[in-house]
């Protein structure tokens, strides 16, 4: 560090009381007057290792800054303790751009390394801007992800709400489809039992008029045989035909007008009449006890043809009836073919 020239001397002047007390109300002795003193290179002695510092080599910035940091919080201080010891209004100390930190604390030395570009103020400036940049681009990556998971949320909402609308469609196709089979069904139910009503109502209707025009052979009976029934009495191994037990004499009616055909002694069957019915059918009756028509005779319905009798090959008085369709010689069941005239034996 290079050394102060000596200053002239001058006269020695005492030193006049001033006004300025620095704000303690009265003067002070120890505020003065003083010597003026003037430093020569024999009277000081250069300080060394507190205020200087060495070339940096790497990392000087961030070592400087630190030094500098420190000035300033002491250059502050004392600004602000001159302020309160003068009274006078503080100075406000503004940091310009410098080219370089470390040159305020440089020797002057010709081989000082060259100092960086950077400023404090565009260091500040460019971290905030990093920040920025880092705080938008995280931001917009935000807001991505929240858009891109609201277009998920979306498209899964759309596609239940389709597979909900799809099952309700489907359930009400279902429902429709069921509600209209069973309706089918019951309208096809109704109407075979409306036909089968309407059918029955008919043939009561047929057989009422049936039974207007046919009618039992006798009026107080007793079925004793049925056809089919099996037994060895019988010649064919079976009974051929319906037995109506009735006391003898109990008079024998035509069931329906026809031609008697036959009238006399048959045999097994006793004296039988024979009557031919206008479709052919013939009605044997059998055993009786006398005949009251002749062959070739036309009878209505109701008319008298005979008398019960024990005639033939019998067990006790009764009327042994046969039916032969179309004069065949195998007669088929009477109680049948009498149920379907309207009758009931």
């Amino acid at each position: 560090m290079a050394s102060n020239r000596p200053a002239p001397e001058a006269p020695f002047v005492p030193a006049q009381r001033e006004s300025d007390t620095f704000g303690y109300g009265e003067y002070r002795t120890e505020e003065g007057p003083w010597e003026e003193w003037n430093p020569t290179e024999e009277s000081i002695r250069p300080v060394r290792g507190r205020h200087r510092v060495a070339k940096q080599r790497g990392g000087g910035l961030a070592r400087s800054s630190t030094v500098l940091g420190v000035g300033v919080i002491a250059a502050v201080g004392a600004g602000g303790m001159a302020s309160a010891h003068t009274g006078k209004p503080p100075v406000s100390i503004s940091m310009p751009d410098l080219p370089s930190v470390g040159s305020l604390f440089d020797d002057g030395s010709a081989d000082a390394p060259a100092a960086t570009t950077a400023s404090l103020s565009n260091v500040g400036t460019a971290s905030a801007s990093a920040d920025s940049d880092r705080s938008d681009a995280g931001e917009a990556l935000r807001n991505r992800i929240m858009a891109q998971a609201e277009q998920q949320q979306s498209r899964a909402e759309t596609k239940a709400t389709a597979a909900a609308v799809a099952a309700a469609d489907k359930q009400t196709a279902d429902a429709a489809a069921k509600a209209e089979k069973e309706a089918a069904a019951k309208a096809a139910d109704a109407k075979e039992k409306a036909e089968a009503a309407a059918k029955k109502q008919a043939e009561q209707e047929r057989l009422a008029e049936l039974a207007k025009q046919f009618q039992l052979p006798v009026v107080s009976y007793t079925i004793t045989g049925t056809f089919g029934q099996p037994g060895s009495m019988w010649s064919s191994g079976y009974h051929t035909g319906l037995d109506f037990a009735a006391p003898t004499g109990t008079l024998i009616k035509a069931i329906h007008g026809g031609t008697i055909t036959e009238a006399g002694w048959a045999g097994a069957y006793g004296y039988r009449t024979i009557l031919t019915l206008d479709d052919g059918t013939e009605l044997w009756f059998c055993h009786q006890s006398s005949i009251n028509v002749k062959v070739g005779q036309k009878v209505g319905t109701g008319d008298v043809i005979g008398r019960v009798g024990a005639t033939g090959n019998v067990t006790g008085p009764h009327l042994h009836l046969e039916v032969h369709p179309n004069g065949q010689a195998t007669g088929i069941d009477p109680m049948t073919w009498l149920r379907g005239k309207g009758l009931t034996p």
